[in-house]
């Protein structure tokens, strides 16, 4: 199963390589739509440190739903998905394999680039390295989600508006806590309990999604 994961990781970056204008468009909204606030906001510091934490956390979130159509969609279109669902190997290891690749591509991104972007909001470093935990743990989420939503919209006119009409109900806790967490940091307390509690989503939702995942795959094949 080892194998097959790290084939399908292979694959899809390779894949990913070859069309590298999605994951850029990915990381370019995140940057222009974080970077607007605070223009639009004006030059407040105390302002901007209070919202920062919900302006870049929807912003990663509203990023991120921009290459979820896509996940599956290539292989469906070509006839792949099809023969990996017959062949031997589990669906679940295949899916879950897709959405690691997924989020090496499009959420990593927005990992790395959220702490230089944390600095024109004037956030402390303590916050900064809460909104980059927060990130780690909430964004892998985000995919493993959006799999389900991809998988069930397979087919369909419009997915990309389907995707994001099934998954922006379901992330909404992350949301919540992941900049819950940057806040409590902000404002001089411990944002632990926050981090704890999307650690729980995110073995909640890595041990569950891949399955769901699977059989919203063979539903939109039949």
């Amino acid at each position: 199963m080892l194998r097959v994961l790290a084939w399908v990781i292979r694959r899809d970056l390779r894949l990913a390589f070859m069309r590298r204008s999605d994951p850029l468009a990915t990381a370019f909204f995140f940057v222009i739509a974080t970077t607007l606030f605070p223009l639009g906001i004006g030059p407040e510091p105390g302002l901007l440190r209070s919202m920062a934490p919900g302006i870049v956390w929807v912003s990663a979130l509203l990023a991120s739903m921009l290459s979820l159509g896509r996940l599956f969609a290539l292989d469906f279109a070509d006839g792949t998905l099809e023969q990996m669902v017959l062949g031997a190997e589990p669906l679940p290891v295949i899916v879950i394999g897709k959405v690691l690749a997924h989020w090496l591509v499009s959420g990593l991104p927005l990992v790395l680039l959220a702490p230089l972007l944390a600095l024109q909001f004037d956030l402390p470093a303590a916050a900064i390295g809460a909104l980059l935990a927060s990130l780690v743990i909430g964004t892998p989420i985000l995919s493993l989600l959006g799999a389900i939503g991809a998988a069930l919209t397979l087919g369909l006119r419009g997915g990309g508006v389907l995707v994001s009409l099934l998954v922006l109900p379901l992330v909404v806790p992350v949301l919540i806590f992941g900049a819950g967490a940057v806040e409590a940091q902000a404002s001089g307390s411990d944002g632990s309990a926050h981090l704890l509690l999307l650690g729980g989503l995110l073995a909640g939702t890595a041990a569950l999604t891949p399955w769901a995942g699977a059989a919203a795959v063979r539903i939109a094949l039949e």
